[in-house]
């Protein structure tokens, strides 16, 4: 771990002289005829590009999260690609970023410094505030009336747009994204059986239950194979760095979940300080140190987590509901255990009684237009293309794959797959590459999400509804973060964030001694890395933007 993210400090490095050579000039205004407005979807706009007004085709490339981190990209031969060329005069070409956060930062970071970003492409929001100082990524203001119904639809929050706002301009497009308060704490309901055990519900228990686990065989295998707790390090963002989404739930069980208390003006400031989260980090050390959790959870990926337990390795996880139990996740897993059964359970309650399942934020999907694409005259090709996602064809051809082919709309207009063969549904496991980029169409509509999470029957024959899991979840309780989304890192945030997540893994694992010393160095090394500036700088962003009362 620590070369990886050595690594990725060069990069951020290399961004950074170029965040330096880049901030005496300013953005590049949007080209000529990009306030005009769009036709109908199919159907050129009254704004074209020089590349469409002589009739040859627009290149507009695209870096993007995938929706399922496990498939691959869309096929060469996909049936989209085909209609944009023809109905929109656009050659798109589709890079899928990495599944590992790190790794999609290193990514975005390296052709940043090289300037050689793609048109469009999804960031988290730290690594888009540097390029919009670095001056990397355009205002996108004036794109929005060039796409009218995709403005209405994704772009017409307030709270939303405030996240991608910089001095009064716009510089993101701020899409609604995943839903909200998806990941929860799982458990295997069948182990507990076998166990004769009850789901915990404070961290004593939670101990006590995952180290039998990992301890009494639950699978009856006669294998030494099971670990009670699964996790891996994430960092979605500077707001939840060091150990990451999946262990925020032990820290919300002490009331210091996240990064930043946002919950007040008063009590604003780094959790870190508070003896809470101190007591927390002693309880995930305990916890490791008893061999409960995965030992190879500082280095695991996202990719070899799932794999992990779907594999049976795992009686407890955060996991997403969708990335648990639609049918075509579930069904590696299903295969293997039939007889397996996971259950949201309510995170434990810690000494005070407080408990949260992570943290809740207002989720967007920040899809940014480099000031490289505005300045070769992309914008109107971009909108048009965005524009087009908006209306029916490329919403369901992105959303669900080709109708009459993986789907079908009823009489009342919902999806349904009735009538399709097994093997061509879009929710097919080999299918999941036809809809890989649906998160530029989905917007979290009561149609949708029923067409999306739809209930599937197991080998044993039990009926599974993911959106039964997503309300399970949903109903518990989080630690609202959404403020600290908004919190710009400062400019050695990469060393920063190094060195607040090194420790904390080396605390954890036992590699440096966790007492009260130990931590008063870690908190004097924050305060040298200018943690006192950070927190007084955030305070006055987050009371300037109203986010602190």
């Amino acid at each position: 771990m620590r070369n990886g993210m050595h690594r990725i400090g060069l990069l951020v490095l290399a961004l950074a002289a170029m965040l330096s050579a880049c901030a005496q000039t300013a953005p590049a205004t949007v080209p000529t005829g990009a306030s005009q407005s769009t036709g109908s979807a199919g159907e050129a706009p009254a704004g074209q590009s020089g590349q469409q007004a002589t009739g040859e085709l627009v290149d507009i490339e695209m870096w993007l999260t995938s929706a399922v981190s496990e498939a691959g990209p869309p096929p060469a031969d996909w049936a989209a690609y085909d209609r944009i060329r023809e109905q929109l005069g656009i050659n798109l070409k589709v890079t899928l970023l990495p599944s590992d956060f790190s790794d999609q930062d290193a990514k975005i970071n390296a052709a940043a410094a090289s300037n050689t970003l793609p048109d469009v492409f999804n960031a988290n929001r730290d690594v888009w505030a540097r390029l919009v100082e670095a001056g990397l990524v355009a205002p996108v203001s004036e794109l929005l009336p060039m796409m009218p119904k995709r403005t209405e639809r994704y772009y017409s929050n307030e709270l939303r747009n405030s996240l991608v706002t910089v001095n009064g301009a716009l510089y993101g497009l701020a899409q609604p994204s995943v839903l909200p308060r998806t990941d929860g704490l799982v458990i295997r309901q069948d182990w507990l059986d076998k166990l004769g055990l009850d789901a915990p519900t404070t961290t004593e228990e939670f101990l006590a239950v995952a180290k039998a686990f990992t301890e009494q065989d639950p699978d009856g295998n006669g294998q030494n194979d099971t670990y009670g707790f699964g996790a891996f390090v994430e960092s979605p963002g500077f707001y939840s760095m060091g150990l990451g989404p999946r262990f925020e739930f032990l820290y919300g069980a002490y009331g210091a979940a996240g990064v930043f208390d946002v919950s007040s003006a008063e009590s604003f400031g780094l959790n870190v300080r508070k003896p809470a989260f101190y007591q927390a980090t002693q309880f995930i050390r305990e916890l490791n140190a008893a061999g409960a959790i995965d030992p190879d959870w500082p280095t695991l990926k996202k990719d070899e987590f799932r794999a992990r337990w779907k594999q049976g390795r795992y009686g407890m996880m955060i996991e997403s509901f969708a990335a648990l139990s639609t049918v075509a996740n579930y069904k590696d897993f299903d295969a293997n255990f039939p007889e397996g059964e996971w259950a949201a359970v309510a995170p434990p309650k810690g000494p005070a009684g407080e408990s949260a399942n992570g943290l809740t934020v207002e989720n967007v999907r920040i899809y940014s237009v480099s000031q490289r694409a505005m300045d070769a005259g992309k914008g109107p090709a971009i909108a048009r293309l965005l524009e087009w996602l908006a209306a029916d064809e490329g919403y369901y051809l992105f959303g669900f794959g080709q109708e009459g082919v993986n789907f079908k709309l009823d009489a009342d207009g919902n999806v349904t797959t009735d009538g399709i063969a097994p093997e061509q549904v879009w929710t097919a496991k080999e299918n999941q590459p036809l809809t890989q980029l649906r998160n530029l169409v989905y917007y979290n509509s009561d149609i949708e999400l029923n067409a999306r999470y739809v209930p599937h029957t197991t080998k044993n024959g039990r009926t599974i509804n993911p959106l039964d899991y997503y309300a399970q979840i949903n109903s518990q309780p989080f630690s609202e973060a959404t403020a600290a989304t908004a919190i710009v890192p400062p400019a050695n945030g990469a060393d920063f964030s190094r060195f607040y997540s090194e420790n904390l893994v080396n605390f954890v694992l036992g590699q440096q001694p966790l007492n009260e010393q130990a931590w008063s160095e870690f908190l004097a090394g924050l305060d040298s890395l200018g943690a006192r500036d950070l927190e007084a700088s955030a305070k006055q962003t987050l009371l300037d933007a109203g986010f602190l009362k």
